[in-house]
């Protein structure tokens, strides 16, 4: 998949360096780069990074997970670095991961936001993805997360 000035592809371990300056330089309680390595090595195939000009410029991590009464996606993890944002970049991550879910049958997509990131609630609900529940005291520093879901059906 390719949009105007980017192009997206399967993350490597060679890509792991870059992925985690943009997590540090993207959220306050950042995973490292083991973290970044287990999640590659489980869930491949819906783990993406968007290139600029042979740069990452940014990155989405999801998992299938199975509930035993439903199938859905959730995305772990996703970032765009700043100088790059504004450009479509995490619109196209997203929608590949949604894409990758949606061929593993899933039936939604499931994502927790902080409760103060505003500007990504509004990211994720232009996408359809809407607030289900607040999951109270969720990250590290004790901030509410807010679950947002999309369905597919």
């Amino acid at each position: 998949m390719s949009e105007p000035g980017f192009f997206l592809r399967k993350a490597t371990a060679a890509d792991l360096p870059a992925i985690v300056a943009i997590e540090h330089e993207s959220f306050v309680d950042p995973w490292n780069e083991e973290t970044f390595l287990q999640a590659l090595e489980c869930w491949a195939e819906t783990f993406f990074v968007a290139v600029v000009d042979r740069e990452v410029a940014g990155f989405i991590v999801g998992g299938i997970e199975d509930t035993g009464e439903a199938v859905y996606g959730h995305i772990c993890n996703f970032a765009v670095a700043e100088r790059f944002r504004h450009r479509g970049i995490g619109r196209a991550l997203v929608r590949s991961a949604e894409q990758q879910f949606a061929i593993a049958l899933a039936e939604g997509v499931q994502l927790e936001v902080r409760y103060s990131n505003t500007a990504a609630q509004r990211f994720y609900r232009r996408r359809g993805y809407e607030p289900v529940f607040t999951v109270a005291g969720y990250y590290s520093n004790g901030e509410d997360a807010i679950v947002m879901m999309k369905w597919f059906f």
